[in-house]
């Protein structure tokens, strides 16, 4: 009598977790819109060295009088049939007597289709005059999963932590109730969407702001097709030339074109 009844309990439990999956709700398609903010006060003090210092120190106590500390940009990452579209979000909050605010680290120029299943993505990069379109594959994370989770625009996620470019640190977080394994900007390679993404060192973050479950027409997912036709390593090429007389602000500029 008594393993029977532990019999059925145990079939009860079993026939309750197996309804709770299958009313789980998972979100394949939608929109999600993002928020970057970099740490500027932080990010010019970088800046300066001893060569600099005499110039760049006025103008970083003058910024800290007349600008906020964080600089914000938007973005809307639209999904599809395991498809993702970045696209900036354009700001006409243009900042008077902003000395820095055409910098590439603070700035949010690009447009990333990225197709999950090909492992492939299409970039349209503004490289300061010029417009290129980066063709390459994704770019490939070794990231390691933590047991840290936190809560990103009603989604519990999960931590990872991977080195992108030998020297770039970054933390991501993760849904996996977002079976889909993109992210912002050209981050992915998660086993869901990144909602939350930091390079600590480098003083930016990008914060999903609202989910929106939704479905997505097909031309909400364009592929963009302006620009000069370059790779990844070819972009490198051309920028390093560009900048071989930049002196030492010119590897965070490289860093933040590339990644």
């Amino acid at each position: 009598m008594k393993t029977t009844i532990i019999t059925i309990i145990g079939m009860l439990l079993l026939s309750s977790s197996m309804l709770f999956a299958q009313n789980e709700h998972f979100t394949t398609h939608g929109t999600i819109e993002f928020e970057k903010s970099v740490n500027m006060f932080a990010t010019i003090k970088k800046w300066i060295t001893p060569e600099n210092e005499s110039f760049l120190s006025p103008l970083l106590e003058s910024y800290k009088k007349s600008q906020p500390q964080f600089k914000k940009s938007k973005s809307i990452l639209n999904f599809a049939d395991n498809k993702t579209l970045n696209t900036p979000v354009e700001s006409n909050d243009a900042t008077p007597n902003d000395f820095f605010g055409d910098d590439a680290v603070s700035g949010q120029p690009n447009t990333i289709y990225t197709d999950l299943d090909t492992k492939t993505s299409i970039t349209q990069k503004k490289v300061y005059d010029d417009l290129f379109l980066v063709r390459d594959s994704t770019r490939k994370v070794t990231w390691k999963i933590t047991d840290e989770t936190r809560e990103i625009a009603g989604f519990a996620c999960r931590r990872a932590n991977a080195l992108v470019m030998d020297s770039v640190y970054v933390v991501a977080f993760y849904a996996e109730k977002i079976p889909v394994s993109g992210g912002p900007e050209s981050f992915t390679g998660l086993p869901g969407m990144i909602l939350g993404l930091a390079l600590p060192h480098d003083n930016v973050t990008w914060f999903a702001t609202k989910v929106t479950d939704m479905p997505i027409e097909p031309k909400a997912m364009t592929i963009p097709k302006k620009g000069k036709p370059v790779n990844r390593k070819e972009l490198y090429a051309t920028l390093k030339q560009l900048m071989k007389n930049w002196g030492h602000g010119a590897n965070d500029e490289m860093k933040a074109l590339v990644l």
